[in-house]
């Protein structure tokens, strides 16, 4: 059966970092699933940091929108983690392409219903989006709600939760050892 990590946090908290530090454990056989594809060079600049901090031996897949279809595919022979990064953008880039919202969620109980039959583990990065003011516009706050359930969804069914905040991770939920790292 696989196990699932869950890392959430608010957004430079460290959640990325953390998972690599985790992911360092499981060998060369890592995939890397980027749902956040770089459409100005703001983020063109993150896509292109987040990749330098990953080892090159490790295969990256990006993809937006089909979660499913990439992990359906992946040979377990080749791959012994698999991180998603992240979560709220795979939410977005649906929620900006008119999914409905109800459909959104059913995708991600199916993701998890997926990776918990995979003979892998995957690591799953999301941010906490529900900490902060009240967004002042419809779609704003639809994407706060739909990433806070869809948060809860993954947390529920996941082996491990780790809360990252000012670069900590603090272990919410799963058994064994705290975790040790360092934050910075």
């Amino acid at each position: 059966m696989g196990k699932v990590i869950f890392i959430t946090g608010g957004v430079r908290s460290g959640k990325s970092k953390f998972a690599l530090k985790l992911a360092r454990g499981f060998g060369k056989k890592v995939i890397f699933l980027a749902t956040g594809l770089p459409k100005d060079k703001e983020m063109a600049e993150r896509v292109k940091i987040h990749q330098e901090n990953r080892p090159r031996d490790w295969k990256t897949i990006a993809e937006e929108k089909n979660i499913l279809k990439v992990i359906r595919r992946i040979k377990e022979s080749f791959c012994h983690l698999l991180i998603i990064d992240c979560l709220t953008l795979f939410i977005s880039n649906l929620l900006l392409s008119d999914e409905a919202e109800g459909k959104i969620l059913k995708e991600v109980r199916e993701i998890v219903k997926l990776l918990r039959k995979a003979k892998y583990t995957t690591i799953i990065v999301s941010n906490e989006v529900g900490d902060g003011v009240v967004p002042n516009n419809e779609l704003a706050r639809r994407f706060r709600d739909l990433a806070g359930s869809a948060n809860q969804i993954v947390a529920e069914r996941a082996d491990e939760v780790y809360f990252v905040v000012a670069g900590i991770p603090i272990k919410l939920k799963g058994r064994g050892k705290k975790w040790k790292g360092s934050g910075g």
